[in-house]
């Protein structure tokens, strides 16, 4: 199975620094109780969404702004029995080179490769993953996905109608 590693380039560096700043309003710390948790889901974040596009036989499921490159997370499958996904996301810090998500509860932490980002500040972090992790599944039923950086979290939440992206992906992922 080969999957593309899908490593967006900013156009304009003005949007990078605006990428950055939406970015850091949409964190929220590490608190007992935040949004997302205990059955309360986060709000979506203005100009962010969930897309889905297919390519070359494979499906991505990306969260970032319409069309743009500036992306926060992307998952890529080409489906078969393995349902293998790459999971790729931005990241402040090179160390530790993992990308840790959450939703509805479940936690995972995934080893990654990472790379300088290219044009912007960060790194672009890149991980091999099953859809069947419980992460995953909660994902699929809870509509939002938590990256973790340290103590910042940034929840990827979907817009009302855009949801179903999410389980048109996993559905063509196997």
């Amino acid at each position: 199975m080969t999957i593309r590693t899908v490593r967006p380039i900013l156009a304009l560096g003005a949007l990078g620094a605006l990428a950055a700043l939406v970015s850091a309003c949409a964190t929220t710390p590490s608190v007992e109780g935040a949004a997302g948790e205990g059955g309360s889901a986060p709000a979506p974040v203005a100009g962010y969404d969930w897309f889905l596009n297919d390519h070359d036989g494979s499906v991505q499921l990306v969260y970032g702004q319409a069309e743009s490159d500036d992306v926060r997370l992307s998952l890529v499958c080409e489906g078969g029995r393995e349902a293998r996904l790459e999971v790729a996301a931005h990241a402040a810090q090179a160390r530790p080179a993992e990308i840790h998500l959450e939703s509805g509860g479940e936690t995972e932490r995934f080893q990654a490769e990472a790379e300088p980002y290219g044009v912007g500040d960060g790194y672009w972090l890149t991980a091999m993953a099953r859809t069947t992790e419980p992460v995953f599944q909660r994902f699929r039923q809870t509509r939002w996905i938590a990256q973790w950086e340290g103590q910042d979290r940034h929840v990827y939440a979907a817009h009302p109608g855009s949801g179903d992206r999410i389980e048109t992906f996993f559905s063509r992922c196997g």
